[in-house]
């Protein structure tokens, strides 16, 4: 498989650096490193900011209980993680302007465990996350009622997702939103 994605891709610190590993191995053993059969697989995510504000948007996720980036596996025949994330993205936030942002760079690059459920067994996620951005954050709208979404401040979304991985990605997005009033907050509406 065609991992160019990864293939240039810098990861930080110890534990990315053994997800990566996992993944690139991953990618190498299997035709279709997507496929949700697999024990491991790929998908694929995003982190919705809305840079004017300096906020980002969390999903509620039912079967992990807990806040996270909206995001999710590939459809079959899919391979391309970007595109995956933005169809994701567009799908669980209804927001039609998404674009990745500040360019087209895999953000991110986690293994995640993930829960039994839905007729599946716990397996683990091999996640490749993006940044996209939107200028309309009011036109928000979640995929269903169990699924809501909130815009928080970075801040805000530290607290939310506590020590789970996303608050890594967190940061990294901090790092590219230098101008966010202390707390991220701004006088832009939000839905």
């Amino acid at each position: 498989m065609n991992i160019r994605w990864l293939a240039g891709y810098q990861a930080q610190g110890e534990t990315e650096t053994a997800d990566v590993e996992r993944m690139r191995r991953l990618a190498a053993a299997e035709p279709d490193p997507w496929l949700r059969s697999l024990p491991l697989h790929f998908t694929a995510s995003a982190l919705v900011v809305h840079p004017d504000s300096g906020r980002v948007l969390l999903r509620w996720h039912q079967r992990q209980q807990m806040w996270l980036q909206v995001g999710g596996h590939g459809d079959p025949g899919e391979s391309d993680p970007l595109r995956i994330a933005l169809r994701e993205a567009r799908e669980e936030t209804g927001l039609a302007d998404l674009a990745p942002w500040p360019d087209a760079n895999v953000r991110h690059a986690v293994v995640c465990s993930v829960p039994a459920g839905r007729g599946e067994p716990a397996h683990e996620h091999a996640d490749l996350r993006y940044f996209m951005a939107t200028g309309n954050p009011a036109a928000a709208r979640p995929e269903n009622e169990d699924a809501p979404l909130r815009w928080l401040t970075i801040a805000e979304a530290r607290a939310l997702v506590g020590t789970n991985n996303l608050s890594r990605t967190l940061d990294r997005v901090a790092r590219l939103l230098p101008d966010a009033a202390p707390g991220g907050q701004r006088d832009v509406p939000l839905a």
